[in-house]
Formats: structure tokens, sequence, C-alpha cells
């Protein structure tokens, strides 16, 4: 009897981790082919069980159903770490789609590839996923294709309060750029 008691307390917790949300007695009874007079003592030894040990969570009843939940006392240590702010690895190829972004703006998917040269889907992905551009209307065209711009997260990224705050690219610098793609242009059309 006390293997078989065990076993239900391991499959009430798991149903109860697995579910993330309370979960009502008559559902758990039927999962666990248990009454539920059986199964509510059950659940009332696993939530004493819980209150005595210093753990880091507890099980509650909200009206006819349980769930787990984290105990009051370790909120402090959550809260930092879902406050603490996500760093994101900026490859070059990112950097680089994000710079055309910044300085192009509003632009779309095929206007960026035809500067890069190059597939950019991962890459805008990847910008979209760590919100530093967003779709900002579309393009009054033949598909109606997606227009991108920078967002807010940009800004405090990279500790500029507008668009004006941008390194200005001098006509030098842009005759050089355009000189270098010019010749790698021509170094991969000879081989």
């Amino acid at each position: 009897m006390e293997e078989s008691v065990t076993r239900l307390e391991g499959a009430i917790e798991a149903i109860l981790f697995s579910m993330g949300e309370a979960v009502p007695i008559k559902e758990l009874s039927k999962a666990l082919e248990v009454d539920e007079p059986t199964l509510e003592k059950i659940i009332n030894n696993l939530i004493d069980k819980y209150d005595a040990e210093d753990r880091g969570i507890k099980l509650v009843k909200l009206e006819d159903s349980y769930q787990l939940c984290t105990k009051n006392e370790y909120y402090d240590v959550l809260s930092k770490l879902v406050n603490m702010p996500k760093k994101h690895v900026l490859t070059d190829t990112l950097m680089e789609t994000l710079s055309i972004v910044a300085y192009k703006q509003p632009i779309t998917r095929q206007e960026i590839e035809a500067i890069r040269g190059v597939s950019c889907v991962h890459a805008i992905n990847k910008l979209v996923e760590y919100n530093l551009i967003a779709e900002v209307g579309r393009l009054d065209a033949i598909g109606r294709p997606i227009l991108f711009g920078t967002t807010e997260d940009f800004l405090r990224s990279f500790g500029v309060q507008s668009m004006d705050e941008l390194p200005v690219i001098s006509p030098d610098k842009i005759e050089d750029f355009r000189q270098q793609a010019m010749e790698e242009v021509n170094i991969k059309v000879e081989t």
C-alpha cells in the first residue's frame, strides 16, 4: 500500500508540474483512477509535506482544483531571474543586416538581400526575435512586401535616443564601400 501511495504522489506531482495550472480534482481522479476522497487525503498529505520541508514549491488548493506554485518567500529570487536582461549574440551577418535596416528603413527583405547579395531570411527572423527590428508596414507594390524598421529596443541596446544619433557615414566612406563591393563582384565573376 505504501508503495502505491508514493507512486500516486509522484503521479500527482508529474501531472500538476506538467500542466502548469490548476487541475480539477475530478480530472485528477479520472486520470489516476482513484476515488476523489482517497485522492484528496493523498493530496492533503502532499500539501503538509511541502509545507514542512524547506522547498521552493508548494501545493495549493484553489476551489476544487490543485496547483503546484512557487513559495512566496522565493519571489525575490525569481524576479531577479525574470528581470535579468537577455543577452543576444549579434554575429557579423546580423550586424550587417541590422545596419542596413537602421540606415535604409523602412526597407523590405528583398531590398536588404539586394544590398547584401545573399538571402537574409534567417538574419531578419533572428533580429525580429531579438526585437531589434519589427514590421512597420507594407510596401504598396505587387505582393505587398513587409517593410522593416528598428524598434525602441534597438535604440536602448545601442545607447541612442533617436535614429538621428546614429553615426553619419561620410561620402568618401560610401564610395570606398562601393569600390570594395565592385571589386568583390569582379573577383566572384572571374573565378
